[in-house]
């Protein structure tokens, strides 16, 4: 662990802001959008780079890995030391679409610093978060007058994770070898707001279906064959009002097996955090709140997996009416899934109670997307410890623990390496990802660089 006085870390950085932030908006001018095969080329000129600064930076390896999509980008800094731990960091360098016409005040990939902030796609997610890795190792280094990381210190920086990662599980099984690690360190993410600093401690996983139901070969008539024949579309309404009970729980047989139940400092903690739910509700463009029974709002959102119909449809959707019996209808349905859960298993739970609602005279079909799995760090893991005093030294404050609603590719790391996932962000919910005028607080950037700044060290003295 170093004895720098965190000042002195601080006086570092400020000597190396503008040079820090020249480059990252350098970096923002790259319109590495991976959902658009326009800019192919500019997620690869984004890869190399990045490749070329991280060997700037001083790792000694760096590397491009092509997949059948987008390139990601492997870098490595080993400590030199023989019992020293591996850390590996993921994070991605493609970006949402952006125009000015969508409702920017400014060109989205002319990033420019107003008010104290840098505004600019990718400023926030993901590329301002990979970036301060950069400095934050430079400073780590500098100030305890090493030559080489307090840790073996690998990055993964994928290319298309604006784009579900298709091809990114794939290449961390057919790359494990080289990404194999005591702890992964994931920047994609955020804190809870400007004066309340937080880690992340998980990430529901998720599970996505579409059931089609098929009644007669064809539409036909209400009056002829109405009341004697079974309707898809009232068996499809059926089928979704029996997802759940009265007291909002998923009343398929088997779903909640595993489930890893919040523990009391778990509840305790999140009660901590400053939550106004007429704020949120205000966010959500919604009137109330609702959800499963004995839980908060927080704790449905955070660790309670949830059934969420996302699409239904059947027969007639014009004007006026159409008295038929349609021939098929459909629902699309998505699982959020927590710690505890199998996605096969859910699978196979949702596949049974989906034959056992459909009625004589229905056939039907279900179709699953690939899957993501839950990941969560436990609270007294000596790594979460770590990542929360290294944040702490740079906020001068607690750090709170939250965690993540939704769900990524850092669940693909913990179930093929092994190894457990921090999440590491300085991200705020008024930057506005994937939103015009995308922007990242300076002040709270640099805080990023802070932590890493003092991370490695934490790190090195809790996995050994």
């Amino acid at each position: 662990m170093s004895d720098t006085p965190d000042s002195a870390v601080r006086t570092y950085i400020e000597q190396h802001r503008t040079a820090f932030l020249d480059d990252l908006a350098a970096w923002l001018r790259i319109p590495s959008v991976s959902a658009q095969p326009e800019h192919a080329g500019d997620v690869r000129r984004s890869a190399e780079w990045l490749s070329a600064e991280l060997g700037r930076t001083g790792f000694p390896v760096t590397e491009i890995w092509d997949t059948p999509g987008a390139p990601a980008v492997f870098a490595e800094w080993p400590s030199g030391e023989p019992d020293a731990p591996t850390v590996l960091v993921y994070g991605h360098h493609d970006v949402q679409p952006a125009a000015r016409e969508d409702g920017w005040d400014t060109e989205p990939f002319e990033p420019v610093i107003r008010d104290g902030r840098l505004y600019g796609r990718g400023a926030a997610d993901d590329k301002g978060q990979v970036f301060f890795h950069t400095l934050g190792v430079r400073a780590h280094l500098a100030l305890t007058g090493r030559t080489a990381p307090a840790v073996n210190l690998k990055l993964l920086i994928e290319g298309e994770e604006e784009s579900g990662s298709p091809h990114f599980r794939a290449l961390v099984e057919e790359r494990a070898d080289r990404l194999a690690a005591d702890a992964v360190i994931v920047s994609d993410t955020g804190m809870w707001s400007e004066t309340t600093p937080t880690v992340c401690t998980g990430m529901r996983g998720l599970a996505e279906c579409e059931i089609e139901l098929h009644g007669p070969e064809q539409d036909i008539h209400s009056g002829s064959f109405g009341g004697a024949v079974p309707n898809p579309a009232t068996a499809v309404a059926r089928l979704v009002a029996a997802l759940h009970d009265a007291d909002g729980r998923i009343a398929i047989p088997g779903f909640y097996d595993g489930v890893t139940e919040l523990t009391d400092a778990e509840r305790a903690l999140f009660a901590e955090l400053p939550f106004d739910e007429a704020t949120w509700l205000r966010t959500a463009k919604s009137r109330a709140a609702s959800g499963e029974t004995g839980y908060s709002t927080l704790e449905r959102v955070w660790a309670r997996p949830t059934a969420e119909v996302n699409g239904i449809g059947g027969g007639y959707q014009g004007a006026g009416s159409k008295t038929i019996i349609p021939s098929s209808a459909l629902v699309k349905i998505s699982f959020r899934l927590v710690a505890g859960q199998d996605p096969d298993h859910i699978q196979q739970t949702v596949r049974a109670w989906a034959e056992e609602q459909v009625p004589a005279g229905i056939r039907h079909r279900i179709t699953f997307s690939p899957a993501t799995r839950p990941c969560l760090t436990p609270l007294d893991h000596p790594a979460l410890r770590a990542v929360a005093r290294a944040m702490g030294r740079a906020f001068g404050k607690k750090i709170l623990f939250t965690r993540e609603g939704g769900s990524g590719p850092a669940a693909d790391l913990q179930d093929v390496l092994g190894a457990p996932v921090l999440f590491l962000g300085i991200s705020v919910p008024s930057d506005g990802w994937h939103a015009p005028d995308e922007k990242v607080e300076l002040d709270l950037l640099f805080k990023g660089v802070e932590t890493t700044a003092h991370l490695w060290g934490e790190l090195a003295a809790a996995l050994r």
